[in-house]
């Protein structure tokens, strides 16, 4: 009988989006992460007549997914030939449905002790908009959405 530790699953977080592209610019900002670039996999599939042109898109000069794309942290590994990220990620993938509630599950951003309203502040620039601001015993954080309104935290 074996004893090892079953090594970690592989995650990411897919997040729904009217507009994918625009979501991974603002979160590739707003974490400082990198748009994944899935240009030759696209491509490859478009001449192997896999995928068919109408599920592209152009995107910063290159081709893409229409309806999904990835950012990914900068240090992480990632497959060169389908640029996909092998490590910490978000998927945006395209719905028809707008959002109409609460988030189920948020991301909490931790910027650094003394930084909180400067990241508020940047990230609002980004296109961010504040909900609320808590002060309690446990902390105080501002409480955000993104373009599309997706609730996140900034502690």
């Amino acid at each position: 009988m074996s004893t090892q530790t079953p090594a970690p699953l592989h995650w990411k977080l897919v997040i729904d989006a009217a507009d994918p592209h625009s979501q991974a610019d603002f979160w590739a900002a707003a974490l400082h992460y990198t748009a994944e670039d899935n240009s030759t996999l696209v491509e490859r599939l478009l001449s192997l007549g896999a995928l068919p042109e109408e599920a592209t898109v152009e995107y910063h000069g290159r081709r893409a997914f229409r309806d999904l794309i990835a950012v990914r942290h900068p240090d992480d590994p990632h497959d060169p030939d389908a640029g996909t990220g092998l490590g910490r990620r978000l998927l945006f993938q395209r719905v028809p449905e707008a959002k109409t509630a609460k988030n189920r599950l948020h991301l909490d951003l931790h910027p650094g002790a003394g930084r909180r309203a400067d990241e508020v502040a940047r990230l609002t620039a980004l296109g961010a908009r504040i909900l609320h601001e808590v002060e309690g015993p446990a902390g105080d954080w501002t409480v955000m959405a993104d373009p599309e309104g997706n609730e996140f935290c900034v502690q």
